[in-house]
């Protein structure tokens, strides 16, 4: 890892708007350059420059990149759809009775469908056009395909909005949260769930890649949804320590906008420095999360492969998955 203060970057920071960066990393876990700087002033991390123009690869390259595949194969529709039954707990209080809801980056649809199946209303938007057909054509979701700034619906549409894993991909989030800030019904709730840049459960050379261009901690998140004017209602972290979870809510009163200062972060670039310096290959074999891991990637992989030895449609499988809760 480099540290390097004032060194230039092609974009300022998206939280505080300050130019004074570190370079905390020059690869990505790939092993191809990837200049990954940090915020000396509130400690957001970001990809400087952008790797790829995001519109154009989120659209059309992006699932077969890291899926091999234009729509779900099975074991990503089970994948999938356990992860929407821990998200369903997760979200259990305010599913308690029937919401409009927005889906943000539906994917294949399975989150969509386990809402929609408990009644709610549901709607999608999701950029890549091979998953958000498929899952319109497979559950009958109403998914718009495009990005979240160029959604068809008006402001205070929804009750609930929901986004997982897909801020950290965009290429403004500020902008990003403004519009789902706006698209909220007041006292409306938002779900925001990223990987956190503090995580040590990963090996260190998977800390960056090209797909995740911001990179946030609880405080940086939480900092920024303060800026858009969202009140923080509470916080997760996932147990393996990969993922933070943050409730936001859209106030009926006028939020004053934070000054420069009130965006600044004391401390928090150098802790998490410290934590990304010293998450080395060495320290991490000799803990048993890698070999945790590759068990459980290992006993996945074999129930993946009984789970779906009859598959005839997502559809079907998600409907014996979710059936003992809806």
């Amino acid at each position: 890892m480099q540290q390097n203060n004032q060194e230039p970057c092609a974009n300022p920071c998206n939280l505080c708007g300050s130019n004074d960066v570190s370079v905390l990393a020059t690869l990505s876990r790939t092993g191809k350059p990837l200049r990954s700087v940090i915020c000396n002033h509130c400690g957001l991390v970001w990809s400087d420059p952008f790797p790829h123009n995001l519109r154009s690869f989120y659209a059309d390259d992006y699932r077969v990149a890291y899926k091999g595949t234009f729509t779900p194969k099975p074991k990503h529709i089970l994948r999938a759809g356990k992860v929407a039954l821990s998200r369903r707990k997760i979200l259990a209080d305010l599913l308690a009775k029937p919401l409009k809801i927005l889906d943000v980056g539906t994917g294949g649809g399975e989150f969509a469908y386990l809402l929609q199946s408990l009644s709610h209303e549901v709607n999608g938007i999701e950029p890549n056009k091979g998953y958000a057909e498929f899952s319109r054509q497979e559950y009958g979701l109403n998914v718009q395909v495009g990005f979240i700034q160029d959604i068809d619906q008006p402001d205070q549409s929804f009750d609930l909005i929901t986004i997982w894993h897909v801020l950290e991909h965009t290429e403004n989030p500020y902008v990003v949260l403004t519009k789902l800030h706006a698209l909220l019904k007041p006292q409306g709730i938002l779900v925001v769930e990223v990987p956190t840049i503090e995580a040590t459960c990963q090996s260190p050379k998977s800390t960056f890649h090209e797909a995740h261009v911001f990179n946030f901690n609880i405080d940086t998140l939480q900092k920024l949804g303060e800026k858009v004017g969202f009140t923080v209602q509470k916080h997760e972290v996932s147990p393996d320590g990969a993922n933070i979870t943050v409730f936001f809510q859209k106030s009926t009163a006028v939020t004053p906008s934070l000054q420069e200062n009130d965006l600044k972060i004391p401390g928090n670039a150098k802790k998490i420095i410290d934590i990304v310096k010293n998450h080395t290959a060495g320290k991490h074999y000799l803990t048993a999360e890698p070999y945790r891991r590759f068990f459980c990637r290992m006993s996945r992989v074999i129930n993946e492969s009984i789970a779906t030895a009859n598959f005839t449609s997502g559809k079907q499988l998600l409907d014996r998955l979710y059936k003992p809760f809806c």
